[in-house]
């Protein structure tokens, strides 16, 4: 079987490393906000060219902690994508926002700049950007209609790691981005965990005290804030991890640059082309999705589909949602291949010649 992913397996490559990491938490006796936490903060900001980063409990935490720490008040209008995690729209609702989505451009898969152009109204106070699947948004647009309106942009990087737009690093163009450590991320803790970046160093400081009650130095509660805080335990793997991020990022790459080769002719959509890209996913879009995966597991090939819908037909978000036909399609056809080196290196070739048979075969839905 070649699964669709396995984070075990990144795990168990440096499992003495990670095990020490641990001890030391368990010696030191600090497992909250402690020495593995301000050091991690320092590391990730330098791996993504950040100022300052702010490490929390989750990805959903980070989106919703920058927006806050932003400005947005609540009943605030907040633009995204609906091809994207629930987590993002959480995010916005978790800090007060009113949820706006937009539609896509399928040459990116990720937010449409005319569509968000066009949904702007007089509540509109931020949009936050998807980097979908490691691939960058169209950042210089997006930053172009959000300076003409004074909109807040959070950056979703939840799945772009060390991606960059036009040789500037993702998570560098808005006044915030948040970023996801779940364990099947391309830098993924044994848990959940997330971090917000940001050049701003006041907004730093205040997403500080947010993240833990809105405590100031005397532990007074001074503002608003909850619990967001990451523990020591999952900071301290994720510095054994992240040194290894950017042998990850361009082993990624490369797999993505054999699939193209390998399924260049074929009736697929590949995913966007871009250099920056770190493929979190490689995701094809063909009509008869469900029936080539149903092929691939036969062949014992794992597969997934991110995402089965898009946020606004979710039964939470659904009410009063706006008809986003270019996202609408594509999360009928998407399909997410391994991509994950510890899965995918090797196996390329196999993949592909599964899904050349399940194709042959004419894999119906």
């Amino acid at each position: 079987m070649i699964p669709q992913a396995d984070p075990k397996r990144r795990f168990d490559a440096v499992r003495e490393e990670i095990m020490r990491a641990i001890a030391g938490v368990f010696d030191r006796g600090r497992f909250m906000l402690g020495p593995e936490t301000e050091a991690f903060e320092a590391e990730f900001a330098a791996a993504v060219t950040a100022p300052h980063a702010v490490a929390l409990s989750s990805g959903t935490e980070a989106v919703a902690l920058a927006l806050g720490a932003a400005g947005l008040k609540p009943g605030d209008e907040v633009l995204t994508a609906s091809l994207t995690a629930v987590a993002t729209a959480a995010a916005i609702q978790q800090a007060g926002g009113v949820v706006r989505f937009v539609d896509i451009d399928p040459a990116t898969r990720c937010m449409d700049p005319a569509a968000v152009a066009a949904a702007i109204g007089p509540r509109t106070t931020a949009v936050v950007p998807v980097h979908l699947h490691g691939s960058p948004a169209p950042m210089d647009a997006i930053m172009a209609i959000a300076a003409k309106h004074g909109l807040i942009v959070i950056e979703d990087c939840a799945q772009a790691h060390g991606a960059t737009y036009r040789g500037k690093p993702v998570g560098s163009f808005g006044q915030a981005a948040a970023y996801s450590f779940y364990p099947t991320k391309n830098l993924g803790a044994p848990g959940d965990a997330g971090a917000l970046t940001t050049g701003d160093r006041e907004l730093a400081a205040r997403a500080r005290r947010m993240r833990i009650y809105g405590w100031d130095d005397q532990r007074r509660s001074m503002g608003p804030g909850g619990n967001g805080r990451i523990d020591e335990i999952q900071a301290a793997v994720l510095r054994v991890l992240l040194p290894r991020l950017a042998a990850e990022t361009a082993a990624r790459r490369e797999l993505a640059t054999e699939f193209r080769a390998g399924l260049a002719g074929l009736p697929l959509e590949l995913p966007p082309a871009e250099p920056g890209a770190v493929y979190h996913q490689f995701a094809i879009a063909l009509e008869g999705r469900d029936g080539l995966r149903r092929s691939l597991a036969a062949a014992g090939i794992g597969s997934d589909v991110h995402y089965p819908r898009g946020v606004h037909q979710e039964p939470r978000f659904a009410a009063g949602a706006p008809h986003l036909p270019q996202t609408e399609r594509l999360v009928e056809r998407l399909l997410s291949l391994p991509i994950q080196p510890e899965v995918a290196q090797g196996q390329v070739p196999t993949i592909i010649a599964a899904l050349r048979d399940g194709l042959r075969l004419g894999a119906k839905v």
